[in-house]
């Protein structure tokens, strides 16, 4: 029989940036387990797309366009959800940009861009569902940050700064909301093989250093986040808020010197 201890059966969970990539893995991984997802994204067509595809392997996903830079989407999604299915179990802060080049060729509006999406974007989420889990006094919520927070990567300044804002504001919420009942925590992937990255990790130069240092020597799959974000949405994690868990291959462990010590 199924462990209770990891059910998500009937949760609600939003997952924002739902449409593709990591995003889209988490929601069918929570589908396929009984809970009511919903996706948002920029792009209804995306989301009708990924919504169908879903569907069509016999598990149910809700399509809402949510720009989530867009404070006033926010409250129009946040005030729409409670008013059709009451409550949100679970929040999935996925949606994320990046643009990378090195940090003098930067423009203001470059920086405006990543920042709003990615830091700005979750906190105003998580403001406004967070408004009524701590109505309830229950709800768990999850926030996808990143190996830069272990250590930032050349040429991604500002998305680096927004993953590291992101941690912050984790353990900022669930300091303030672990009291009344809500709980905040991360998952910070590592090199995950997703459609808008397939071609990166394709350079041959690129994959044999991310496999060098990478000690489980394969690449992530987006459904290779659904297990730690299921244990992070379960009573499994009940005594666990402000903490990120890595699930990179091991890459944050350290790196590995270009060194044969077979033949020293």
């Amino acid at each position: 029989m199924p462990d209770e201890l990891f059910a998500v059966a009937e949760q609600v969970v939003l997952v924002s940036g739902g449409s593709r990539g990591i995003g889209r893995a988490l929601a069918e991984g929570f589908a396929r387990r009984g809970a009511h997802v919903i996706i948002t994204g920029r792009e209804r067509a995306t989301l009708d797309k990924t919504a169908h595809e879903i569907a069509a392997a016999g598990h149910e996903v809700r399509p809402l366009v949510c720009d989530v830079a867009d404070a006033a989407a926010i409250d129009r999604l946040a005030r729409d959800v409670q008013r059709d299915l009451g409550r949100v179990d679970t929040l999935i802060n996925v949606a994320g940009v990046n643009r990378r080049m090195l940090a003098e060729k930067l423009t203001e509006e470059d920086y405006d861009y990543i920042v709003d999406i990615n830091l700005k974007g979750p906190f105003l989420l998580s403001q406004a569902f967070g408004k009524h889990m701590l109505e309830r006094g229950r709800g768990n919520q999850i926030n996808i940050v990143s190996l830069n927070n272990d250590r930032p990567l050349k040429g991604v300044l500002p998305y680096a700064v927004s993953k590291a804002g992101l941690e912050q504001m984790t353990r900022a919420l669930a300091l303030e909301w672990g009291p009344r009942g809500i709980r905040v925590n991360a998952i910070a992937p590592g090199f995950i093989l997703t459609d808008l990255t397939h071609k990166l990790w394709s350079q041959p130069k690129m994959k044999d250093w991310g496999l060098a240092n990478t000690p489980l020597v394969r690449m992530g799959v987006p459904d290779d986040l659904v297990g730690a974000a299921v244990f992070l949405a379960s009573a499994a994690s009940a005594f666990m808020t402000g903490q990120v868990l890595y699930v990179d291959g091991g890459f944050s462990c350290g790196l590995a010197w270009p060194i044969d010590f077979d033949n020293q």
